[in-house]
Order: C-alpha cells, then sequence, then structure tokens
C-alpha cells in the first residue's frame, strides 16, 4: 500500500513536471514527463488530459483522443474530462476525421467509401481541390458505384468545371433514372453552360419524380429567370416557397441569377 502512494506521489511529480515543460513550449520533453506519470499511475486522469492535450498541439489528433477517453476511463464521474473530450472534439473534430480516413486508406488504399467520405469531410471546409483528388480515386476504384459518381460530380459543379459534371451526371441518371437530386444537379449544369432547353427537360424529368421538391422547382425558376421567362420562374419560385418559405428566401437573395426579377411585385410579394 505503501508502495502505491508513493508510486501516486511520484507520478504528480512527474505531471507537474510536464505540465511546466509544456507550458515552456517543450512539448516533446511535457510528453516523456506525462507517459511516466501515467507508467506510474495509469489511473491518473489527470495524467491522460494533460498528454492528450500536448499531443493535439503537436497534430497527433488521433493519439491526443486515445488520451483523452482513456482520462474519462479513468475518472467516469469527472465533470473536467469529459469538458476537455467535448471542447477536443468540438475544435478537431473535422480535422480528426480526415487524420482518421487518411489513417484508414494508408492501412488499405483500395478502399472507396474511405476516400469518399475525406473527399466529402474536405469538400464542407472549402478544400476542393483536394477532395477532387480522393473522389476521382473513389470512382477509378468503384466505377459502378452512383453515389460516388454523383458527388464526384457536385464537387466539379462547385468547381465549375461544368462539362465534365455533366459527363458523370448522365451516366448517373442513366444508371439510377429516379434519383432526383442528380436530375436537379445535371439541370444546374446545364444551365451554368447556358444548355437551357436541356436543362428545363432534365428539372422537368425531376418533376415526374416528385413533383413538390423544392430544390427543382427553385433550380427551374432561377433557369426561367435567366432565360427571360419570366412568370414561369416566379410560378417556380412560389413553388419552391410553399415548401419552404424562408430557405427560398434566403436563397434567392444571394442568386444573381433571379436578378432580372428584383423589381417585379411578385417577388417583392414573396421576399416580404
Amino acid at each position: 500500500m505503501a508502495k502505491k502512494r508513493d508510486e501516486i506521489v511520484q507520478s504528480d511529480e512527474h505531471n507537474a513536471r510536464g505540465i511546466e515543460l509544456a507550458d515552456r513550449g517543450w512539448l516533446d520533453e511535457a510528453v516523456s514527463e506525462f507517459r511516466k506519470a501515467i507508467a506510474l499511475d495509469p489511473k491518473s486522469a489527470h495524467a491522460h488530459d494533460n498528454l492528450a492535450t500536448v499531443l493535439a498541439e503537436k497534430g497527433e489528433l488521433t493519439e491526443a483522443l486515445f488520451e483523452y477517453v482513456e482520462a474519462l476511463k479513468s475518472d467516469e464521474g469527472s465533470a473536467t474530462a469529459r469538458h476537455y473530450l467535448a471542447s477536443f472534439l468540438a475544435s478537431q473534430g473535422h480535422d480528426l476525421a480526415v487524420a482518421l480516413y487518411r489513417r484508414a486508406i494508408e492501412l488499405e488504399p483500395d478502399f472507396p467509401d474511405a476516400h469518399l467520405n475525406l473527399a466529402m469531410s474536405l469538400a464542407d471546409h472549402g478544400r476542393l481541390d483536394e477532395a477532387l483528388v480522393e473522389l476521382e480515386i473513389a470512382h477509378k476504384q468503384a466505377p459502378e458505384d452512383a453515389l460516388i459518381q454523383h458527388e464526384l460530380a457536385c464537387c466539379l459543379i462547385d468547381l465549375e468545371r461544368y462539362p465534365e459534371a455533366i459527363g458523370h451526371l448522365k451516366k448517373v441518371v442513366k444508371a439510377t433514372p429516379e434519383h432526383v437530386e442528380a436530375h436537379v444537379d445535371l439541370g444546374i449544369a446545364y444551365t451554368a453552360q447556358g444548355f437551357y432547353a436541356e436543362a428545363e427537360s432534365t428539372f422537368q424529368r425531376a418533376l415526374e419524380i416528385d413533383a413538390h421538391d423544392f430544390a427543382t422547382h427553385y433550380h427551374l425558376a432561377a433557369l426561367y429567370a435567366t432565360w427571360d421567362r419570366l412568370k414561369e420562374s416566379l410560378d417556380h419560385l412560389e413553388m419552391a416557397a410553399a415548401q419552404d418559405r424562408e430557405k427560398a428566401r434566403l436563397w434567392v437573395r444571394e442568386d444573381r441569377l433571379f436578378d432580372p426579377l428584383r423589381a417585379d411585385d411578385r417577388y417583392l410579394a414573396l421576399m416580404a
């Protein structure tokens, strides 16, 4: 029992030394001290938390996550341990996910779902060029996967590479003809390229699948606005607003395709 108490005292000393070193910016040395503290007292939640904090600062996010979890396991009733873990996930969640996806791909390069999910994480944070690389790899590994090909096309649209997006989306709607979102995205790409008749036909096909789809009515309204078919544009904009008025108002405010409508009384009433 006395030996155990001595080990806990020594653990606390290493933990305190680790904090001092971390405060000075000597992170590697601090890690060494925290690991010594944990070796002496594996149940030291403070040492696990402190080690996790330094590992996160060093960019070793998966290792940091492990230590935060170990701190919580060491003291499941600790509000502090839960707080530190939650703060870490809130601040580092995206980077942690990216790191884990990349590690999964290192372990198994032929893993299209990992490439897809990595790409979606990257795209969500505006890293579109990196996302495109991962989507192209995923598509090469699983060329018949409509979900991957659709996400690839959406990334190409975001990068304004519309002809390539159209090529992929035509294959997606052929393979999955009831895929409303793919039809809508194909219509968006056609509109951006100035292929208005093709866009109209594509949006109309989407409405045949789901007559109440918000995105279809909204983007069809945008097509008609830029095509100078203003009454039809307003008709479909009002149909979109009937599904979700606040979303329609929010989207249309930033959409330059609706500029021809800005002075129209029906448009003004919709936005009021």
